[in-house]
């Protein structure tokens, strides 16, 4: 049975419906993260969990950041200026001090961005990064970012945890991390300069399974529940937590199934094809219930400027029968002695065993067996259920370069490179447009709908939004009162 979501604004007038979870309270924000428990990562050498993205938004800010709908608003840059031909980025920096008492600087800023664009670094915002050529300081407040080529939604980019400024393995806040251990982390905003009292609320931080967080919160034990994916929906189903409490966030990205081998019949871009063609992603999307999602076949999602029409496979107006007839075809003319079984690496989830499910059945159909492995186990599939940071094409496409991917073409290579390179708008989007096409043909993914993200909203916390890249600024969890 699908969800209902009703919009934010409406939860004031069901106060009076809502159970236990909403139980008024006046102490600290309790937010439970779904997955491990918060650290300070440093993004540059490992991916950060939803716990630890939390906590890096919080306390440690980048040159801009997300306000509470997925607007940019200033972080330790308190102004910028664009020049004319868009490839030049300089920024101000706010009087921001560190945890210590010392200042940030325009040079320390500078270090951090450089590591995170430099050789070695894991950042995974690094590849729709590298159309920045320089980084340099200007005075101690003043830094400067060049392009090689413009980016209009360049400023997304910065805002996210990953690109957040760090001295020491610690942030400039606004929280401070008071207490970090296993069980989470306290966060606490610095006493006002007036009265030397608290400016808000702490936080406490916990990372921890769906289940336990949905239970919680529908105990009132919880405030908030962030990083929900379509994999552990099923949990806020079960419990009798409001619909009027879950809040989808529109997200674009990528939601499907990576090639991660291209050896035997899957050389052959016919036999992905086949693969591709063969699953019913309307029946998918209609089990998983949710709201505004659609189908998707498409390596760009809609809407990205970049690409206003990302191509679609040939096999889109054929009827379901049809397209698994000719799959079923181009399977069979293997021949007897191949038997193809596909390995699909992905968690053990019961959103994602649901998925697998589906594709297990409609493969069958066409001759191919399937099992569901670990996801760093061996595979000839692996899942990508991936938010896009920003509204650019090259992030979608990145994803399937010869770097990245164990299908690829250098000719796809090529235009992306040359893309990168483009001085103009429109010769960046005709690149775009030929990498597309060539990934098309190719078919090193599988696309199936768009990724998922929710979090579960207590009525206490009146400035939540939906985000658009699923964050959600812990500064802005409470509304101000005028």
């Amino acid at each position: 049975m699908p969800i209902r979501v009703y919009p934010i604004a409406a939860l004031a007038a069901l106060a009076l419906s809502l159970t236990g979870c909403d139980r008024a309270h006046d102490g600290p924000i309790r937010v439970s993260a779904i997955g491990g428990g918060p650290s300070a990562v440093n993004p540059n050498l490992a991916p950060m969990n939803a716990a630890s993205a939390f906590l890096a938004e919080a306390s440690a800010q980048g040159l801009v950041r997300f306000d509470a709908a997925g607007e940019i608003e200033p972080g330790l840059a308190q102004s910028w200026i664009v020049s004319d031909d868009g490839l030049r980025y300089t920024f101000r920096l706010r009087r921001a001090q560190w945890a210590d008492g010392s200042p940030v600087t325009a040079q320390q800023v500078v270090a951090r961005l450089r590591a995170a664009l430099s050789r070695a670094s894991r950042n995974p915002l690094k590849p729709v990064l590298g159309a920045v050529s320089d980084v340099v300081a200007m005075t101690d407040s003043v830094l400067e970012i060049s392009l090689r080529g413009p980016r209009p939604n360049f400023l997304q980019l910065l805002a996210h945890p990953e690109m957040a400024i760090l001295q020491n393995g610690a942030g400039s806040g606004p929280y401070r991390v008071a207490e970090i251990g296993p069980a989470g982390a306290r966060l606490a905003l610095p006493p006002a300069e007036d009265d030397g009292a608290p400016a808000g609320p702490d936080i406490l931080l916990r990372g921890e399974r769906a289940a336990l967080a949905v239970a919680r919160f529908a105990e009132g034990d919880a405030d908030l529940v962030v990083g929900g994916t379509v994999d552990d929906l099923v949990y806020v189903r079960a419990s009798e937590i409001p619909t009027s409490r879950l809040v989808l966030d529109d997200v674009s990205g990528l939601f499907g199934l990576a090639f991660a081998s291209n050896q035997g019949p899957l050389a052959e871009p016919q036999v992905r094809r086949a693969i591709a063609m063969a699953i019913d992603r309307e029946a998918i999307v209609e089990q998983l219930g949710v709201p505004g999602l659609n189908v998707r076949t498409s390596l760009v999602a809609p809407g990205v400027a970049e690409l206003a029409a990302p191509v679609q496979p040939d096999w889109v107006p054929l009827p379901l029968d049809q397209r698994r007839q000719q799959a079923a075809q181009t399977i069979a003319e293997l021949g007897p002695q191949t038997r193809l079984r596909l390995r699909v690496a992905m968690p053990d989830g019961p959103g994602y065993r649901l998925v697998f499910a589906h594709l297990r059945r409609d493969w069958r159909m066409i001759g191919i067996e399937a099992e569901r492995v670990a996801p760093g186990a061996p595979a000839e599939l692996r899942l990508i259920d991936a938010v896009a940071p920003a509204n650019l094409a090259s992030w979608y496409l990145r994803h399937f370069s010869c770097e990245a991917s164990a299908v690829c073409d250098a000719a796809a290579d090529q235009a992306l490179l040359a893309a990168r390179l483009a001085p103009r708008s429109r010769d960046r989007a005709a690149q775009f447009a030929i990498a597309d096409r060539t990934l098309n043909e190719l078919v090193p993914f599988i696309p199936l709908t768009g990724p998922v993200r929710w979090s579960l909203v207590s009525q206490r916390l009146s400035g939540f939004r939906p985000s658009a890249f699923a964050r959600h600024p812990a500064g802005e969890l409470i509304e101000e009162r005028p």
